[in-house]
């Protein structure tokens, strides 16, 4: 697809991950809408690099926990554009739940998030690519899906329901939409982790190290520029984990 003066909408782009896929968007010369929740001194950043870049960007307010306000990121996005090429769902939540502590406040609060959304926010936007005849969708999934912790099973169980929502969008939306995913390894440290358990991430990666966003940007790239003939695949940037 030839992406350049087209528009991206990019979830949970304030920083880290999302940061870095928003930037490369924008220097392949894509404007960009950029949802946030709590991030507004990131998002801003963010906002001023992609300009940099050449971009025009459009920052939405929004939490992916509620359904109204799910819509109204959708309204608020299609107000500042007339259509959406390409959808990168990468807002999402990730911590502890282990067995036997798991509550349903805390069940639903990762569901809604990590696949409740996406599942909503492809819906609209899909059809209104395939009505377009062109769009690409992009779910930020995790190689846990396939492998996962115990002490995360509601996050792995979310994100396990989302090789299943782009598996079947990707059918259900060809042939004009591609829908794909990719699954991260261990990209950054995780917040409230010891030097010693990062050890541990670290020494049972083959590559033994941990990736960079930029990793993840690349791959983003690759499925919206490189090719047009790839859809319903989980594209793996875990340092080798899945074969580990």
């Amino acid at each position: 697809m030839e992406i350049r003066g087209k528009t991206a909408l990019v979830t949970g782009a304030a920083k880290r991950i999302g940061r870095a896929i928003a930037l490369a968007l924008a220097d392949e010369g894509m404007n960009l809408v950029l949802h946030y929740h709590r991030s507004l001194r990131e998002v801003r950043e963010t906002k001023e690099a992609a300009e940099r870049l050449g971009a025009r960007v459009h920052l939405v307010r929004a939490n992916l926990e509620k359904l109204p306000e799910i819509h109204r990121l959708l309204r608020e996005a299609y107000r500042s554009t007339s259509r959406i090429h390409l959808l990168v769902n990468n807002a999402s939540v990730f911590y502890k739940t282990p067995l036997g502590k798991v509550r349903e406040n805390s069940w639903d609060h990762v569901f809604n998030v990590n696949l409740k959304a996406p599942f909503f926010l492809a819906q609209e936007i899909g059809m209104k690519m395939f009505k377009q005849k062109e769009g690409k969708i992009i779910n930020l999934i995790d190689w846990t899906a396939f492998r996962p912790y115990t002490q995360y099973l509601p996050y792995c169980a979310s994100k396990a329901g989302l090789v299943a929502l782009t598996q079947g969008l990707a059918k259900t939306l060809a042939p004009y939409v591609q829908v794909n995913g990719i699954a991260p390894g261990p990209i950054l440290e995780v917040k409230g982790t010891t030097a010693r358990e990062n050890r541990k991430i670290v020494k049972r990666t083959p590559l033994k190290r941990f990736g960079d966003p930029g990793d993840i940007a690349e791959a983003v790239r690759f499925l919206v520029k490189a090719t047009d003939f790839v859809t319903g695949a989980i594209l793996p940037v875990d340092g080798g984990n899945l074969i580990a």
